[in-house]
């Protein structure tokens, strides 16, 4: 053909392509928008010839694949007259004196656009030196630079014109996702700017997108961390981020600037923080070095946004260098430290895993938790706009509890919604459960919506899968069309919105066009189909691919770890619900199909069999659910140990499912452990029916109001969970109302655990109040909970009047009630005597004992009176611990006196209560009517107050009733240890003589109604006159068995009137006296040293004899060491001794008599 025959015939086609694309302006748009991502558009207006005429030139000026790849879609895509299609192929080819016809007027490859269309007007900024400004000029040039930013973030990122006319892929509402905040961030300040009531924020949300920033962070870095695994929507919302900062809803800031790391690791050299700010993303209309100086200086109005940290290269880089130039990376981590533009803010998204040591400790965590069932439904229902399809669909969901779950992913929403959109029209309800059932088969489907007429395209199918897996093995997810991706693969993705575009820098002075997958999932998955698919793929080569990453691992090495779905879309590909589709995409027999999915299966068995960390755990399950193979699924779950525990490790509520679907096919029981694990709310849902776990416990501040709801719609159907834990969550009243609703129908549990949930008082008692409805409960521990003196005596009722109760111990912030419930045998027992209940119930309060530990919980004397009442009602108590509390004198002497009344077994403590000398004489006085009270030790330096009872003689036999208070005694010959005896041991009170007179009486008190036996008044300070004075009132205190004076400071004269109590015919028969280490000690007849060394504390020297064994009752002994006897002593001593009736042995023991010393001589007197 001729040049001027050529020259006609372009010019009628171009005629003629311009009047077919004027009837379809709207798929131009979208064309234009992807191909050339930086070309503005008016959404506003519609599109005229001449407009049609300019954008076709752009794309024909770019460069001959992206013009190829246009006219290839055009004509699969529209519906194009044949009498067209032909010349147009028949002339797509290299530039001729068409690209002259097209580009007249006009450079053919002008210099593209920086950022989002708006054109750098010159060269870099690198490093060139600063200049002065004067304030107004630079004022002047930082409000032209922040509005054009604006301007550039509403027409790259305006809702307003989202691209094509809407669409089921492209819901024009956003739908924010679940955010929870690993630290309360405080709210924006109004006055700063922030708007009130922000509308995307919901009320189960810990974080709205609002206050994804800590505005009253002190002065440091202020680094927000986002993070959420694939397909949660991190990019979606640092964007949204962009819009709304452009729309003036974040107007705290004045500068934003987002980044991503994917197409910042394509440029290899240093860069500046300005080059980064203005070469990279926008540059200023005029100076920049004055643009920079004022964000400097306004650093605290500035946020950074670096969208995908986990695929940053080099994780390990070092800061910038002396001329502060680095790596995308070194910037980063120079902007959080402080070192680059001190004060501003810095946001990060990242998949969850190791994060590079230059993001801050202080950082804010966000974890991104997907959709839960409400936010399903809204984006459902944005996303049909045909009412009938919209029920359909929200009804499929609603049966559908897989593909709700699946949902909970906001990319897979959009997928199942592609999914339903092509198979509700026509089908029965409930279709989708057979069609889809796993995620992988969720992707199938889409894919099968690209051929509408039956005819699977697999060759375009085959080849986005082997540049999906080409890139993924070198680790890269952008690629160049020109170098990587034929015309017709691009045109096949372009248009299913399966392929994105966007500018890329491989230098400062380089940019083109980069394509990447509209999501990383898609990647994998067509890389999977390729590896499952294509005849050059061996089986070694796909079974390798099989593997279970770890998230744990730092991605330090310029190869990224991307694959992180595909073993689990590998998995899914070997379902036998899969065999009949790739047979018709590899083109071969299914047994060749078969053969391949085995040998994935083979691989999964064989990481089942192997003890594996809790990340690859969890992708081992999503494997293995993914496969549909039964007996694949019943050896992974009886591999799986009997504690399986998780630790510090995201966990979304796909993950729960995945084990869910792994436990139905265990018979075991199995314990399952979430210690310090980040937890979707809503994640228990996929515990429901999970009847093999027989403990289940969570310890994570995550947990929410929304966490305690759907665990309470779960524990129902767990039939045999025996334990539950829930320790240090942030569930408040609402949530508490969802437990208290499901515990009265978990049966069998035997323990619950709320430790440390920051639980007030009305909590508190609702869920002690359920112990009546637990039959089988044995341990309900609160502790480590805000509960109030008030809120502790109901539930002391509580303990009181339900009979399982066993134990109620409260220390500080111990809080825990034990319980004994009946057995069968014994429940079966008393429905069958219901027509003897008034007896049954005197019975068990007759036979049932409590025991009552409330330490340190800051009751006070009004509180004993109310404690006291609620214990006169109640059962036996086998002890009583007030210890640590604030009753003083009064309060003691109320639960003392009460004592006789509450039927105490073993122990009453009411030691560190601030009881004085005055109160001692109280308690003492308090207890005379108590018939078993067996010892009482006070001790004021030690404040100790124990009053230790005996078990009443029916009692010991097995019963437990009240006795009447004892009128008589044993006789002497009786044991010492016999329970009508009484020991009464006052040491380290600081008594002195003229508390003597006080003490004796209430002491005459108890020995009025009781025998005391042992009183021990040790290490007091009565001192000579103390003890003369005593030993005065000593006849009034009854006969005793021993009385212990030891280190009271007495001489040798306070001995003399102990002699005398020996002379006086009284109850004293030895007298043991060491005035060297200041120990005197009485004891009665048929006493020994031995039997009374461990309760008087005697101390002796190791050589002394003991008398034990060789006294009768009619005799008497005196023992003196460790002193010197002057005559006049001497004489004394001999004159009290002789008044004593014989017979009498004397005992002197390092004595020295006048300048004579006696050794070890025994005299008879």
């Amino acid at each position: 053909m001729d040049p001027e025959s050529l020259h006609l015939d372009t010019e009628n086609l171009w005629t003629r392509l311009v009047s077919l694309l004027s009837k379809n302006s709207e798929w131009l748009s979208a064309k234009v928008r992807f191909y050339l991502p930086t070309v503005d558009l008016d959404c506003s207006k519609a599109l005229d010839p001449e407009s049609i005429h300019v954008l076709l030139r752009r794309l024909y000026t770019q460069n001959l694949a992206t013009w190829e790849s246009f006219i290839h879609s055009l004509c699969m895509e529209l519906d194009v007259p044949l009498e067209l299609e032909v010349p147009l192929r028949s002339i797509w080819g290299p530039k001729d004196e068409f690209s002259n016809q097209l580009g007249a007027g006009e450079d053919s490859h002008p210099e593209p656009p920086l950022h989002h269309g708006v054109k750098r007007p010159f060269q870099s900024c690198g490093s060139s030196p600063r200049r002065k400004h004067c304030r107004k000029q630079q004022l002047e040039l930082a409000e032209k630079y922040l509005k054009l930013l604006k301007i550039s973030a509403q027409q790259y990122y305006g809702s307003e014109c989202p691209g094509a006319r809407p669409t089921h892929a492209s819901p024009q509402v956003y739908i924010p996702p679940i955010l929870q905040g690993s630290r309360a961030p405080a709210p924006l300040d109004v006055q700063e700017g922030a708007t009130k009531g922000d509308p995307e924020a919901t009320d189960d949300t810990d974080v709205s997108i609002q206050d994804l920033f800590h505005f009253k962070a002190p002065k440091g870095p202020r680094v927000t961390v986002l993070l959420g695994k694939a397909g949660m929507g991190k990019t979606t919302l640092a964007r949204r981020l962009c819009w709304r900062w452009a729309a003036g809803q974040l107007d705290c800031f004045r500068a934003l600037f987002l980044f991503e790391f994917r197409r910042l690791n394509t440029i290899t050299h240093s860069l500046t923080l300005p080059q980064l700010l203005f070469d990279l993303y926008l540059s200023p209309e005029s100076d920049p070095d004055a643009v920079f100086q004022y964000l400097e200086e306004n650093a605290h109005q500035v946020l950074l946004i670096f969208d995908g940290l986990d695929e940053a290269l080099h994780a390990n880089a070092s800061s910038t260098g002396a001329d502060n130039a680095g790596s995308a990376l070194a910037l980063f981590s120079d902007l959080c430290s402080g070192t680059l533009l001190p004060g501003c803010w810095v946001m990060t998204t990242s998949r969850p895993g190791k994060l590079p040591a230059c993001v801050p400790t202080e950082a804010t965590m966000v974890y991104m938790w997907g959709f839960d069932g409400q936010r399903v439904e809204k984006y459902v229902s944005h996303f049909f706009s045909d009412l009938l399809l919209q029920e359909l669909a929200l009804a499929e969901m609603r049966t559908n509890e897989r593909l709700r779950g699946m949902c909970a992913v906001p990319a897979l929403c959009r997928v199942a919604c592609l999914c339903l959109s092509r198979l509700l029209p026509g089908s029965p309800p409930g279709q989708s459960t057979a069609l889809l059932p796993t995620v992988t088969q969720l992707f199938l489907q889409m894919v099968e919506t690209f051929s509408p007429h039956g005819t699977l395209p697999a060759t375009s199918l085959l080849g986005l899968g082997k540049l999906a897996l080409s890139r993924l093995d070198i680790g890269k997810v952008i690629f160049s069309m020109e170098k990587d991706i034929p015309p017709p693969v691009m045109a096949f993705g372009a248009a299913h919105s399966l392929l994105t575009s966007f500018f890329i820098h491989t230098s400062l002075e380089h940019q083109e066009i980069g394509y990447a997958f509209a999501h990383l999932s898609l990647q994998e998955f067509f890389a999977a189909l390729y590896l499952m698919a294509s005849n050059t793929v061996d089986k070694e080569t796909l079974t390798y691919h099989v593997t279970l990453n770890s998230h744990w691992v730092l991605r330090t090495k310029a190869r990224l770890g991307l694959s992180d779905h595909l073993p689990t879309f590998l998995a899914g590909l070997a379902s036998h619900n899969c065999r009949a589709f790739l047979c018709q995409l590899a083109q071969q027999e299914e047994a060749w199909v078969s053969s391949r999915q085995a040998a994935v299966v083979q691989v999964l068995r064989k990481l089942a069999s192997r003890k594996l960390t809790g990340p690859k755990m969890l992708e081992l399950y999503h494997c293995v659910a993914e496969t549909q193979e039964l007996e694949l699924a019943q050896f992974t779950a009886q591999n799986l140990p009997v504690q399986l525990s998780f630790h510090n490790l995201p966990l979304t509520r796909a993950d729960l499912a995945a084990l869910a679907s792994i436990l139905e096919h265990r018979v075991a029981p199995i314990h399952l452990d979430f210690d310090g694990c980040p937890l979707e709310p809503h994640c228990p849902e996929a515990l429901v029916g999970c009847g093999q776990v027989e403990n289940l416990s969570f310890k994570s501040r995550k947990c929410g109001d929304a966490f305690a709801e759907a665990l309470g719609r779960s524990l129902p159907t767990m039939g045999n969970l025996k334990m539950l834990g829930l320790t240090g969550s942030k569930i408040t009243a609402q949530g508490i109302r969802h437990l208290v609703q499901a515990l009265p129908l978990c049966f069998q549990l035997e323990e619950v655990s709320l430790l440390d949930n920051q639980l007030k008082d009305p909590e508190v008692l609702s869920l002690v109040q359920l112990l009546p409805c637990l039959p089988k409960l044995q341990k309900l521990d609160l502790s480590r909970n805000s509960i109030s003196v008030s809120a502790l005596l109901s539930a002391v009722k509580v303990a009181i009047t339900c009979p399982p109760v066993r134990k109620l111990q409260v220390r500080e912030s111990d809080f825990i009630f034990l319980l004994s419930p009946k057995t069968e045998t014994a429940v079966q027992q008393s429905e069958a005597s219901n027509l003897q209940d008034k007896d049954n119930l005197k019975k068990e309060r007759q036979s049932r004992s409590l025991e009552l530990r409330l330490q340190r919980c800051q009751l006070r004397v009004h509180d004993a009176e109310t404690l006291v009442e609620l214990l006169r009602k109640g059962p036996c108590l086998e002890e009583v611990d007030l210890s640590g509390n604030h009753l003083e004198d009064e309060g003691c002497r109320l639960v003392a006196e009460a004592a006789s009344q509450l039927r105490i077994a073993q122990k009453l403590d009411l030691s560190d209560n601030g009881l004085s000398k005055t109160g001692v004489t109280y308690v003492l006085r308090a207890t005379r009517t108590c018939g078993t009270l067996k010892e009482m030790h006070i001790s004021l330096l030690s404040n100790t107050v124990v009053l230790t009872f005996a078990r009443e003689p029916r009692e010991q036999e097995g019963s437990c009733k009240t006795g009447a208070p004892l009128t008589s005694f044993a006789s002497p010959a009786t044991s010492e240890m016999s329970w009508s005896s009484r020991r009464i041991r006052l040491t380290h009170c600081g008594f002195l003589a003229k508390h003597i007179e006080r003490l004796c009486g209430a002491l005459r008190a108890n020995c009025e109604l009781h025998r005391v036996d042992h009183l021990d008044l040790s290490d007091n300070f009565l001192r000579d006159e103390g003890v003369a004075l005593l030993a005065q009132l000593l006849p009034g205190l009854g006969p005793l068995q021993s009385l212990n004076l030891n280190r009271n400071g007495v001489s040798l004269d306070a001995v003399f009137g102990l002699i005398a109590c020996m002379s006086s015919g009284q109850w004293v028969f030895h007298l043991d006296v060491s005035l060297e280490s200041d120990h005197v000690l009485l004891r009665g007849a048929g006493t020994g040293r031995d039997a009374l060394a461990g309760r008087c504390e005697q101390e002796l020297p190791a050589g002394a004899p003991l008398l034990a064994g060789r006294q009768h009752y009619t005799s008497r002994s005196f023992s003196l060491q460790g002193c010197q006897l002057e005559p006049r002593s001497l004489a004394c001593l001999c004159a009290a001794l002789e008044k004593c009736p014989g017979p009498l042995e004397v005992q002197f023991w390092n004595v020295c008599i006048c300048r004579m010393r006696y050794l070890g001589k025994r005299n008879q007197i």
